[in-house]
């Protein structure tokens, strides 16, 4: 695949993380796709020299598969990168650790029909972070991120800790690196842990206001450490694996 922009596309997946960065943000010149917003952001006090834009993607796999194709089509980026929050296994990980996503899994498709087939291997997404120099910028746990169109259900941790050994879920994360993965599109997700679910129930459910709360301090973060990050790409084995 031959990328012609050297831009970098953001996707913001869920109504509340997107406003928690127009909030931060607040961008002079909005556009509009058939998806949701986007405008052009300049990193503070950072040396990177291309294009970064801000595109509204939407919340749950459709949409993010669907605007994440969009997005790949239109604006032809050197790389796509993810900013978002997700949930967490109570007593597998703490409350506001940010993720390092390495590997994707959907955990909601169910085949009754053939036994043998393997629905979930053919959704997995491992995703190489190769062209990342590290140290990171910023503390970050390389970690497997479950998705599914739902919120994470108590009663499904122990099976998800068992098969998958899940710490973290969300409801994008795996559709878009598919897509990516299919686009030949390198791809950075970066999401942090915005509340804990345990066998007992979830801190957030019935707690918009908690949410929102940790919402908003998760992006700022991210919005934060952007500018490092983009940093730490490094261009040379970018080129060298995924343009030609």
């Amino acid at each position: 695949m031959r990328l012609h922009s050297k831009a970098v596309l953001v996707l913001i997946s869920a109504e509340a993380e997107w406003e928690a960065i127009k909030q931060i943000l607040k961008p002079q010149k909005v556009c509009h796709s058939p998806f949701g917003e986007y405008f052009i952001y300049q990193p503070p006090e950072s040396n990177y020299p291309q294009e970064v834009i801000l595109f509204q993607g939407g919340w749950g796999k459709i949409s993010v598969a669907a605007s994440t194709q969009h997005g790949i089509d239109h604006f032809r980026p050197t790389l796509l990168f993810n900013l978002g929050t997700c949930g967490g296994i109570a007593g597998r990980i703490e409350r506001g650790q940010i993720v390092l996503v390495e590997k994707t899994i959907v955990y909601d498709l169910i085949e009754q029909v053939d036994n043998n087939e393997d629905v979930q291997g053919y959704y997995v997404s491992e995703l190489d972070l190769s062209f990342l120099l590290e140290p990171y910028p910023w503390g970050v746990k390389r970690q497997a991120m479950l998705s599914a169109d739902r919120d994470l259900l108590a009663e499904d941790i122990p099976f998800l800790v068992q098969k998958y050994d899940a710490t973290v879920c969300d409801w994008e994360s795996a559709a878009i690196a598919f897509v990516a993965k299919r686009n030949g599109v390198p791809l950075v997700i970066l999401r942090g842990v915005s509340d804990l679910v345990s066998p007992l129930g979830g801190e957030a459910y019935g707690n918009l206001a908690l949410f929102h709360q940790s919402t908003a301090s998760i992006m700022k973060n991210l919005l934060e450490n952007l500018g490092d990050w983009l940093e730490c790409v490094d261009f040379s084995v970018l080129e060298s694996k995924w343009v030609i």
